[in-house]
């Protein structure tokens, strides 16, 4: 059972959180080669606040400032743009590190990508991705734009081929907002060779509002979240494409999608209790997949519905599963309860879906455990999640115990929690040799780098 965070604080005396977690938790931990057993299973101490007032971290920890949004991009091409959002790592040549960053631009965005011909899909859009180059050593060596002309660009996923998608989290179409062309697709972007993929929309893997996607590398299949702001909420995807080898451009070849259908739940937040299990979920055909008259939420699934899921966020595979965030679900916004954060697993060979973890409630929103967004899996195990809820923001870990602890906060956000001048933390990362978490804090927008006694 989960318990707030003061009643853990109380009985711990640590800075935790309420995490409640099924029996079968090591899966959950063994996505990563370098995972290694019996590490992950504490914190690092409290949180040194910063002198310099940008990002409190444990003792012993240390960050770098890698890119901030106006700053001029390395290759020329004009501003490093603002809302830093979902990113990836990939290994280059010679101990270089590439990291593909994520611009969550609106249409009114101050700081746009900057439109690079070949690069752009919609001249019209704002958001889009960057790309830095680092060396051995974690110096910057390059920035540049990876794709332009899109918009919201919000999560994503790697792909087993060392590519990145990136997702657009709107529905906006054609003369909307100024746009020139329909929104509300997936892009791939490889970071070594942006030119490779160019600008090309995966349609077949849907038009709605995406968050985020997990590819099952025994498969192939693509699995995708739905952010939908408004009730009904979002969808839980999955994408079967004709050529499932994988490689670049291999999802262009199209596909089918389908959406997830748990019978008797037309909406997860009612499941409350971690370790409840549904067999036999079932996958059913998008009538629709582009949304040309009807958003996909709101498509005729057939007598038996479709099973919605307020706040959709990550998304990653682990093990021989994939697992999905729901950041928080309110009845007053038309939820059927309320919860604090859950993480799911689906798993294929199976068709079984189980609630594994629930966040909160919590009671104080300067302490980390709330309202996880983005996601993934710490190279010396446990998970690393980004907090984006109310008050101070975080970056948190949570051990292979249920123990939940801070691992860096946004500094600025202190002072005024009411009003932070920090935004969320976002696309929290880890370079291939597990040495090195990047992470992202979405406004200002800032790149960090964060090297210290990792376990």
């Amino acid at each position: 059972m989960s318990a707030t965070r003061r009643q853990i604080l109380a009985r711990t005396g640590a800075s935790a959180a309420a995490v409640a977690f099924t029996g079968a938790v090591p899966e959950l931990f063994t996505g990563t080669a370098t995972a290694a057993p019996g590490l992950g299973h504490r914190g690092y101490g409290p949180l040194v606040p910063d002198p310099d007032g940008l990002l409190d971290l444990p003792k012993g920890f240390r960050y770098t400032v890698l890119s901030r949004e106006g700053d001029p991009l390395r290759s020329g091409e004009g501003a490093v743009p603002g809302n830093h959002d979902g990113m990836a790592a990939f290994a280059g040549p010679r101990g270089r590190v590439r990291l593909v960053r994520n611009h969550e631009n609106r249409a009114t965005a101050p700081l746009p990508v900057p439109a690079v011909p070949g690069l752009t899909y919609d001249p019209a859009g704002k958001g889009g991705c960057t790309t830095l180059e680092l060396d051995g050593r974690g110096h910057v060596l390059d920035e540049r734009v990876a794709l332009a002309g899109t918009a919201v660009n919000c999560a994503g996923g790697p792909t087993p081929w060392g590519t990145w998608l990136t997702c657009e989290e709107t529905e906006d179409k054609a003369g909307t907002n100024g746009y020139t062309k329909d929104h509300g697709f997936i892009f791939e972007v490889d970071g070594a060779d942006p030119r490779r993929t160019g600008a090309v929309p995966l349609t077949a893997m849907g038009r709605f509002q995406h968050e985020a996607v997990a590819i099952d590398p025994g498969s192939g299949i693509v699995y995708e979240t739905e952010d939908a702001f408004e009730k009904p909420f979002g969808l839980f995807y999955r994408f079967l494409p004709e050529k499932p080898g994988g490689g670049t451009g291999s999802l262009r070849a199209g596909g089918a999608l389908e959406a997830m259908r748990v019978p008797g739940v037309p909406d997860l937040s009612a499941v409350q209790e971690t370790g409840t299990s549904f067999d036999r979920v079932e996958w059913v055909p998008v009538p629709d997949p582009l949304a040309v008259r009807t958003p996909i939420r709101l498509q005729d699934f057939g007598p038996r519905g479709i099973t919605h899921a307020q706040k959709l966020e990550g998304c990653y595979w682990g093990g021989r599963s994939v697992y999905f965030v729901s950041s928080f679900a309110h009845r007053a916004e038309g939820s059927a309860a309320d919860h604090f954060g859950q993480v799911w697993r689906y798993e294929p060979h199976r068709r079984r879906l189980t609630l594994v973890i629930v966040f909160g409630p919590g009671t104080d929103v300067q302490l980390p455990g709330e309202s996880p967004d983005n996601i993934c899996l710490a190279p010396g195990g446990g998970l690393m999640v980004c907090e984006d809820g109310g008050g101070a923001q975080h970056v948190y870990g949570v051990t292979r115990r249920g123990e939940v602890y801070a691992l860096a906060r946004n500094a600025q956000a202190l002072g005024a929690p009411e009003d932070p001048e920090w935004g969320e933390f976002a696309g929290v990362t880890f370079a291939p040799g597990g040495t090195t978490m990047y992470v992202n804090c979405y406004t200002p927008g800032t790149t960090f780098a964060v090297t210290g006694p990792w376990r």
